[in-house]
């Protein structure tokens, strides 16, 4: 069976403008960053984000790629609010969909299902209907005639997933403590790159580890891209913790223009930089 693994160069052509990615991980953990970097550095524009949204969604709203954003949330984690992502919502240069957690896992279900909606209760009684008048309620053909939501499916032409080992076949597997939803965005997707600290023989993910550490299989997989450090600046566990001191730089970029420069010149545009982070994990 081929191998799936590719360079930085096959990455660099699988981004196109007007694509809907869906960004695994949630709020500042296990963000697939260097993916994120690489979206970057193609200038793809015009894209829709999907995401329980961190520094992933704040990166490409502060560079103008996004049109809009699907989110539950969007943190930092251990800082509240995501700086980025608040201007750029602020300024009104972003169009966004705030949902309900589940209500965003019930869309991505959905659409890993090739189904058209999954009904759910999340969302009743709450304004999150009447902010998003896209999404309708249904009511139960049985005896009961509930009204329920009729969550739309959200399909993605792209995701992104970062992991902590891979084999080259496309089998990932999470060590850290939080598995999150990642599964759901790599099933709701036409094309999933995942990208994992290390690439491994499919021996070597089942030895000593339980089989439910393999989060994803091969056929959820189209890619994979070995990038060691490659969720920096979040965290990665058990590999690595999140670096607060890069986090806090971040954060105080959005402050000023010519602060996100210099972070991006140093972060970002440097393809190579992820690996040293790693080492000095």
């Amino acid at each position: 069976m081929p191998s799936k693994v590719i360079d930085s160069t096959a990455l660099n052509g699988l981004f196109s403008d007007g694509m809907t990615i869906g960004i695994g991980g949630w709020g500042s953990r296990r963000k697939p960053m260097a993916l994120v970097a690489a979206l970057i550095r193609s200038g793809a524009r015009n894209l829709r984000i999907v995401s329980f949204g961190g520094p992933d969604v704040g990166m490409l709203c502060a560079t103008g790629q996004v049109k809009e954003v699907i989110h539950g949330f969007v943190t930092l984690d251990s800082i509240a609010v995501e700086p980025h992502f608040a201007a750029a919502r602020q300024a009104g240069s972003i169009k966004t969909a705030e949902l309900d957690e589940s209500m965003l896992v019930s869309g991505l279900r959905a659409a890993g299902r090739r189904l058209p909606f999954e009904v759910t209760r999340s969302g009743l009684g709450a304004d999150v209907l009447s902010a998003n008048p896209q999404i309708r309620t249904i009511t139960s053909p049985y005896e009961d005639g509930e009204t329920l939501v009729a969550m739309p499916a959200v399909p993605l032409d792209l995701a992104l997933i970062h992991l902590n080992r891979a084999d080259h076949l496309g089998n990932g597997q999470c060590l850290g403590p939080d598995p999150y939803v990642d599964d759901l965005f790599a099933r709701a997707a036409t094309v999933t790159i995942l990208s994992a600290e290390s690439v491994v023989s499919t021996r070597e993910l089942v030895e000593g580890h339980h089989p439910a550490t393999l989060l994803l299989n091969r056929t959820m997989v189209s890619h994979v891209f070995e990038a060691p450090g490659g969720a920096h600046f979040t965290t990665c566990l058990p590999d690595y913790p999140r670096n607060e001191e890069i986090q806090r730089e971040y954060a105080r970029s959005a402050s000023d223009p010519a602060l996100w420069e210099e972070f991006r010149g140093r972060y970002i545009n440097d393809e190579h930089h992820w690996i040293p982070e790693a080492s000095n994990a």
